[in-house]
């Protein structure tokens, strides 16, 4: 079997990231391409297609929000992600049974003994009347059933699990500011989300007997037949491959993908990596010359290609790892996470973490030159290199 070592991984995950090359793509058919983008950081998302996009405008991205053909929601790891309409009215139900196991885990004291399919009725009654609500209105209009009760409990039980909302603008705009008001993902889209059965493989995610949309009638079935877990599993591998089944699984936070990637097996191919572990891919996946050359990227907080996996050893040295959960945005040269950077009154500042030649420096301040005039819009090409 083909042993395929970091620096091939890496040149793999940039490719199908669309980092060794500007995308000709729409901002759309990357969101979609990319499975969705990070966004608990409202700003972020407009970095990491810039980073991504050849001539890309950040009015591209506000238009897709306005119009409703990119949401911003809880999903991936429970955390916030801006996903297209189409995905999470496919998907959302899949990850049901996950995001509220998430939420229980946190708040488990708090929510013992609360009904939460109770729960979710008082707050769909609430959201029914079609007008956006922070979380904060939410409670308030359930909080005397449950008297008592950790607010913040019932809230992100609410809004991050058992009801499929959407974060309305203006948060996620160009340079907006908004705090978080939601929607029902129904209403929003006017679509209901497709519907899920957990089936008995899915382990203690599926298993979670709390109620709420996720556990809906519909698709699923036994041995492998997952409709949604099989999309992700090849998905996924497009946009991360090749990989292993514990990246995949740290990727989305969803249990039960063994049996997908069972289902899905014969069509995929394998490789090993240096560990020894085995990585799945698709047939004819982009699979360039390590020796290829890879420019220099800036990427946004929490990025997908250093967040994607459970083995980042492809893109981040273990000695810099807590900086891809610590909310830093970091820059890739050579393909590897080799300097952080922050941008504040219009000058992008990089912080390198090993020295850089000559010639990396130079690649650095002109990449950053034209980030700072896209964060300024056109107004600075500042950039200062600490060391």
């Amino acid at each position: 079997m083909t042993v395929l070592d970091d620096r091939a991984l890496n040149r793999a995950a940039l490719a199908r990231q669309a980092l060794l090359e500007p995308s000709d793509r729409s901002a759309l058919d990357l969101v979609t391409h990319l499975c969705g983008l990070q966004a608990q950081e409202p700003q972020e998302p407009f970095v990491g297609l810039w980073t991504r996009l050849r001539d890309f405008k950040a009015s591209t991205l506000s238009d897709l929000l306005t119009e409703r053909r990119v949401v911003r929601v809880h999903l991936m790891r429970r955390t916030v992600h801006l996903m297209t309409a189409e995905d999470v009215l496919a998907w959302r139900s899949r990850f049901g049974a996950m995001l509220r196991q998430k939420v229980a885990a946190v708040y488990r004291q708090d929510l013992d003994g609360v009904d939460l399919a109770e729960l979710e009725a008082a707050g769909r009654a609430v959201l029914a009347d079609g007008e956006p609500r922070t979380m904060a209105e939410l409670v308030d209009a359930v909080i005397d059933r449950w008297p008592g009760r950790q607010r913040r409990a019932l809230g992100e039980m609410l809004i991050a699990a058992l009801i499929p909302v959407v974060q309305t603008p203006p948060r996620g705009l160009w340079r907006a500011k908004g705090g978080v008001r939601v929607a029902l993902l129904s209403d929003w889209t006017g679509r209901e989300p497709a519907p899920h059965e957990p089936d008995g493989s899915e382990g203690a995610d599926g298993a979670a007997g709390s109620g709420g949309s996720g556990g809906s009638s519909g698709s699923g079935g036994t041995g492998g037949t997952d409709p949604v877990g099989r999309e992700l599993v090849r998905r996924y591998l497009a946009a991360y491959g090749p990989a292993t089944s514990s990246d995949l699984r740290a990727w989305c936070g969803v249990a039960g993908l063994p049996a997908a990637v069972a289902a899905v097996r014969d069509e995929l191919v394998s490789f090993r990596d240096t560990n020894g572990r085995e990585l799945l891919d698709l047939p004819g996946a982009p699979l360039p010359d390590p020796g290829t050359p890879a420019p220099v990227r800036f990427l946004p907080a929490f990025d997908n290609a250093v967040l994607g996996y459970q083995h980042r050893g492809r893109i981040i040295d273990d000695e810099h790892r807590g900086l891809s959960v610590a909310g830093e945005r970091v820059v890739l040269v050579d393909g590897r996470v080799t300097a952080t950077w922050t941008s504040r009154d219009d000058t992008v500042s990089v912080a390198p973490l090993r020295p850089l030649t000559g010639a990396e420096r130079d690649a650095v301040v002109e990449r950053g030159e034209e980030l700072a005039g896209f964060l300024s819009d056109g107004e600075s090409r500042r950039v200062r290199v600490d060391g």
